[in-house]
């Protein structure tokens, strides 16, 4: 038997939870990246690692991010926004700004 890697569970356990948040069977995912369910099986445990084109078919396919399935980051961390954000123009950023300010208000209790 293999012995599995590390990094190799880890990815496994992230591509399982994906899969299952997106309420895919092992055999629908096998079928939409044309491997078998074994295979898709051996990776969620960790026994076997991917190629890099499987992974990227794997994150379409899923809708999730290659940070999430590779890194275990969350793309919705205060660090992602910041980095979002750094790409917007400074009109999009003053939008967002905006938005931010009606939430806000939105959730302030008049005890504040």
């Amino acid at each position: 038997m293999k012995e599995k890697k590390k990094i190799n569970i880890e990815i496994g356990k992230r591509i399982k939870k994906s899969r299952e948040g997106r309420g895919l069977t092992q055999e629908r995912l096998a079928e939409e990246i044309d491997v078998s369910i074994q295979y898709i099986s051996d990776l969620e445990r960790g026994v076997v690692g991917a190629s890099t084109s499987t992974l990227i078919n794997i994150c379409r396919i899923l809708d999730a991010s290659a940070d999430y399935i590779l890194f275990g980051k969350d793309p919705n961390t205060i660090s992602d926004v910041s980095d979002r954000l750094k790409e917007y123009t400074p009109k999009q950023v003053e939008s967002m700004y905006r938005i931010m300010d009606i939430i806000d208000d939105f959730y302030r209790t008049d005890d504040e």
